[in-house]
C-alpha cells in the first residue's frame, strides 16, 4: 500500500492563522455549534470511579451517568456557558455488551435535549467506544466478536444520539510497545507509518460508511496509545524525551488517515498531534492539557490550548471534591478556560495571537515535545508530511524535520534539552539516514526483525 494523503497542500500555511478557536473548515452541529467557527467550546470528559461494571452494577453504573450529566450540565448553565461538547468514552464491558454502551448514550443525549430545551444549552454529544480489539492476543483487527460489537455499539450510539464518532484506535500497537521501550525508532516508522497507517484504512473506511448511514460524522481518531505512551515513560524518565517528540510528530502521519476516510473534527482531544493535522487539513480540532492532569501528567499544559477549537479536560473520575464532583468541578475549569481565549478572540487577531504567543512561549523552550507543537514548528512538519509520495516518508520527513529545529533551537539557547538526551539527537538522526529509500525493502525488513507472534501480519495485508 504506497497511498498518501489527498491533502497536497497546507489548508493554514501561515503560522499566525494557526490559533485557538478559529478553523478554515469549522463544523456546524446539528444545534447550530459552530466547532472551529471564531469561539472555544469546553468538552467535558469523564468516566466512573474505581468499580466493577457487569449486570449487576448496572443500575449504579446508570445512576453515576445520570450524577455526572445532571451536575455538568447545571453548572454550564449556571456559569453561562454558550455551548457544550461532551465526550462519553465508554470502559470495554460497554463496548463488549453493544447495549450497556447504548444505554448510556441514549441516557447522557436524553438529559443533554432536556438542558437544551429547558434553558437554551446547546450541546453535541461525542461517543468514543474502546478499541477492545487489542483485549485479544495477538489481536484480531478485522474481524470477530469483538470487532463487531465494536461497530455495533458504534452505530447503535449514533442512533441514540451521539453526533461525533471517537476513537483511540490500536492498530500497529502490538510493535510499538516494545519500540518504545527499547528506543527503536525504524520499528516506530514500522509500526505507525506501515501497521498503523493501514489498519487507520481499514477502520475509518468503515466508520465512514457507518456515519453516512446514521447521519452523524466521523470526528476523529488519536494516537494517544502511542505518542501518549511516549510522552508518560517520558515524563517517568523511561525514554528520552527529545525520542518521545519525534514520536509525537510522526504520529500525525497515521492519525492523518481518518481525514482521508471522511473524519471532519474535531479531532479527538487526547491527539496532541492534532496541532499538525489542523495545518494539514483545517478541520477544527479537540485539545487538552493542564486540564488533564487528573489523568496524567505532561509538558504540555499550555502550549497545547493555543491551537484548540473545543478545550478538554480527559477523563476524570466521578469522585467527590470539596468544591463538588469532580467532573462538575473540571467543567467549570474548562469553562472559564474558554471564556478567557473567548475573550481574546472578541478582542481582535491582535489579543488572540498575544494570547497565544504566551501559551506557547511558557511551555515551548522547556521540553522538545512541547516545542514541536509550537505553530512554526508544526507547520514545518505539517509540510513536510504533504510534500512526501507514501506514509512511510511522510514518517521519515517528519521526523528529520523535527529532528532538525530541534536540534538548530538547542544550539540557539531557545530550548532546554538534558545533557543526557543530547547524544539521542545523533542516534535517531543515524537511524533516519540508513532507512532504505524503498518501502518495500523496508518492509521485508522489518518483517524479519519484529516479533511475528504478537501481531495478524494479514490483516495488515502483509
Amino acid at each position: 500500500m504506497t497511498s498518501h494523503s489527498p491533502f497536497h497542500e497546507l489548508a493554514i500555511n501561515d503560522p499566525a492563522e494557526l490559533r485557538f478557536g478559529v478553523a478554515p473548515r469549522p463544523l456546524t452541529t446539528r444545534h447550530g455549534l459552530v466547532l472551529g467557527g471564531g469561539r472555544v467550546y469546553p468538552e467535558l470528559n469523564f468516566t466512573l470511579p474505581t468499580m466493577l461494571v457487569d449486570e449487576t452494577t448496572l443500575p449504579e453504573v446508570r445512576r453515576e451517568y445520570r450524577q455526572i450529566i445532571t451536575g455538568a450540565l447545571q453548572r454550564a448553565v449556571e456559569l453561562e456557558a454558550p455551548g457544550l461538547v461532551v465526550e462519553f468514552e465508554t470502559l470495554p464491558p460497554m463496548t463488549e455488551h453493544p447495549a450497556w454502551g447504548i444505554e448510556l448514550t441514549q441516557l447522557l443525549a436524553e438529559a443533554m435535549e432536556d438542558a437544551r430545551a429547558r434553558h437554551g444549552l446547546r450541546s453535541v454529544l461525542r461517543i468514543t467506544p474502546n478499541d477492545t480489539r487489542e483485549m485479544e492476543r495477538p489481536p484480531r483487527m478485522r474481524s470477530g466478536v469483538l470487532y463487531e460489537n465494536m461497530l455495533a455499539t458504534f452505530e447503535g450510539c449514533a442512533q441514540a444520539g451521539a453526533e461525533l464518532l471517537s476513537i483511540e484506535s490500536v492498530g500497529g500497537k502490538e510493535v510499538h510497545d516494545d519500540a518504545l521501550l527499547m528506543g527503536d525508532l525504524r520499528a516506530v516508522l514500522f509500526a505507525l507509518c506501515v501497521l498503523g497507517v493501514r489498519d487507520m484504512h481499514f477502520l475509518w473506511g468503515q466508520l465512514d460508511d457507518l456515519a453516512r448511514r446514521c447521519r452523524v460524522h466521523c470526528a476523529g481518531d488519536t494516537a494517544c496509545g502511542f505518542a501518549n505512551t511516549a510522552m508518560v515513560l517520558a515524563e517517568q524518565r523511561m525514554i528520552p524525551r527529545v525520542f518521545a517528540a519525534v514520536v509525537r510528530v510522526v504520529s500525525a502521519v497515521r492519525t492523518l488517515v481518518c481525514y482521508q476516510h471522511g473524519a471532519v473534527g474535531p479531532g479527538k482531544d487526547c491527539g496532541y498531534e492534532n496541532v499538525i493535522l489542523k495545518a494539514i487539513t483545517g478541520f477544527p480540532m479537540a485539545m487538552e492539557g493542564k486540564t488533564a492532569a487528573c489523568a496524567h501528567l505532561s509538558p504540555l499544559g499550555n502550549i497545547a490550548a493555543a491551537t484548540c477549537d473545543t478545550w478538554s479536560n480527559e477523563s476524570v473520575q466521578n469522585v467527590k471534591l470539596l468544591g463538588g464532583m469532580a467532573p462538575t468541578c473540571y467543567l467549570e475549569q474548562l469553562i472559564y478556560d474558554c471564556r478567557l481565549m473567548n475573550q481574546a478572540l472578541q478582542d481582535g487577531r491582535d489579543a488572540a495571537l498575544l494570547y497565544r504567543k504566551w501559551l506557547v512561549e511558557s511551555d515551548a523552550a522547556l521540553d522538545p515535545q512541547a516545542f514541536v507543537l509550537a505553530p512554526e514548528n508544526a507547520i514545518a512538519v505539517a509540510r513536510a508530511i504533504v510534500k512526501a509520495a507514501t506514509p512511510y516518508e511522510a514518517g521519515q520527513a517528519a521526523a528529520r524535520t523535527a529532528l532538525d529545529r530541534i536540534r538548530e533551537a538547542h544550539r540557539a539557547g531557545r530550548l532546554k534539552i538534558p545533557a543526557r538526551e543530547l547524544p539521542w539527537l545523533d542516534r535517531l538522526q543515524r537511524t533516519l539516514d540508513t532507512l532504505p529509500a524503498d518501502e518495500g525493502r523496508f518492509i521485508s525488513e522489518m518483517m524479519d526483525q519484529v516479533d511475528r507472534a504478537k501481531f495478524r501480519p494479514e490483516d495488515y495485508d502483509l
